[in-house]
């Protein structure tokens, strides 16, 4: 959010055209301040925030209206297009089929929030149907928030380039001084969005990224706020360009900043629990489960013991969800980043509760995903941590209310009861821990 709302600022004094369409110009002067495109930034981040990662996308496009309506009632004055202006008066607003670049300059929080691409569109769509329901207004926000994904998951230049010629089919094979000449203040997305891309493509950093865009000239308040979103996403922002920001919108615009950031680093380091030395063999016990599925006979379940051992063996470990934490408890740790074998353990379940699933009948099972993207595919507690095949295998056995253990409950699972358990840990304690 800090490079939507910098390049705002920074590009703010230069818009329609009012620049010498330059990269030398100071970052700073009397004439910056935030105008609607970091209000509507902010009011999209708080929304989102408040609807939780796991929000249908009727109710991000519900909460995105109320915000953006009560931000911008609470700045009137922040520089809005007329329909837009209409829009937020209205009692019950409806979309107007805009194609401004409004819907791309204010969807930077999406690019962060989510763990794949695809949710990612899908709450940029969300974003931007609440008034920009165009197909290219929603394709603006698309490719934004796309761009942002991919850098802050360390795609390269290239790597986002080709994601977004081939999904948004704009051109980015110009160069900022085959645009330069010619452009001039336009508000679509179709000629903002790509030209902000691009700007960002040429840049060597976050600066860099952000007098790319100014120098176009045009609307360079919205260029640069979504050149310097996706900009931070790869570049990062430095320090003393953060304070910057901080000192120049107002605190309650700062008090949601921040607690974006807040959400956006549990986030980050929830996504750093990729696979290691301890996850790297659960390919094979996928290849186990799979080939069950195909012939669920002895062979196929010995088999699949075979590799469940082996993990064992080696502290191969899955990733649990947990919810509710006692109160009291845990309040200074990260939760997002905590691994089994940190400063919690699987005997804390008092304190940290796992999650089950229930069948039919109401039996309920605990859990454990092969890998992050297993856990994916359904609603899932926000709290996950890696723990050892071999530790949950005797949590379930010894637990009173579960029947037992299911590896990859939303894809081809693996239902272990305590028979089962029992089966698989005689075998490991006979033939494969002393080995």
């Amino acid at each position: 959010m800090y490079g939507a709302i910098l390049g705002d600022i920074i590009g703010s004094p230069f818009e329609f055209d009012r620049g010498d369409k330059t990269k030398d110009f100071d970052l700073f002067t009397k004439g910056c301040a935030f105008t609607d495109d970091s209000v509507m930034t902010v009011a999209v981040a708080e929304a989102l925030l408040a609807a939780g990662p796991y929000a249908e996308a009727a109710d991000m496009e519900e909460a995105v209206t109320v915000s953006m309506q009560d931000w911008g009632q609470r700045y009137p004055y922040a520089g809005y297009g007329s329909r837009f202006s209409g829009w937020l008066d209205q009692n019950n607003p409806k979309p107007y089929g805009s194609y401004g670049n409004g819907s791309a300059m204010r969807v930077s929080a999406a690019g962060w929030l989510y763990p794949t691409i695809e949710r990612t569109r899908e709450a940029a769509r969300a974003t931007a149907r609440v008034t920009h329901n165009h197909p290219e207004g929603i394709k603006g926000a698309e490719a934004t928030a796309s761009a942002i994904f991919l850098a802050r998951n360390g795609a390269d230049k290239k790597e986002i380039k080709k994601y977004v010629e081939e999904e948004f089919h704009y051109d980015l094979n110009r160069t900022l001084a085959d645009i330069r000449p010619t452009y001039h203040h336009v508000e679509s997305c179709q000629q903002t969005v790509p030209e902000a891309v691009i700007a960002f493509l040429e840049a060597e950093s976050f600066e860099d990224a952000v007098r790319n865009a100014v120098s176009l000239g045009g609307d360079t308040d919205t260029l640069a706020a979504i050149t310097g979103s996706i900009a931070e996403a790869y570049f990062g922002i430095p320090a003393v360009l953060k304070a910057e920001c901080r000192d120049r919108i107002s605190d309650e615009m700062l008090e949601v900043v921040e607690a974006f950031d807040e959400v956006r680093d549990a986030v980050l380091c929830r996504n750093e629990m990729q696979e290691d030395e301890r996850t790297a063999g659960n390919e094979a016990l996928e290849t186990a489960i799979s080939q069950f599925y195909e012939k669920p006979d002895h062979n196929s379940f010995m088999f699949f013991a075979a590799i469940l051992c082996s993990l064992m063996k080696m502290g191969g470990c899955g990733f649990v969800p947990f919810v509710t934490i006692g109160e009291g408890m845990l309040s200074d740790l990260d939760v997002y980043c905590l691994k089994e074998g940190d400063s919690i353990t699987i005997d804390h379940d008092v304190r940290m509760h796992m999650d089950t699933v229930a069948e039919g009948d109401e039996t309920e099972w605990f859990y454990i995903f092969t890998r992050v993207e297993e856990m994916h595919k359904q609603t899932i507690p926000e709290v996950v941590m890696q723990i050892p095949f071999a530790d949950m295998l005797d949590t379930a056995l010894k637990s009173d209310k579960v029947a037992g253990l299911v590896i990859n409950p939303f894809g081809q699972y693996f239902k272990l009861d305590k028979q089962l358990i029992e089966l698989v840990q005689k075998d490991f304690n006979e033939n494969w821990k002393t080995q």
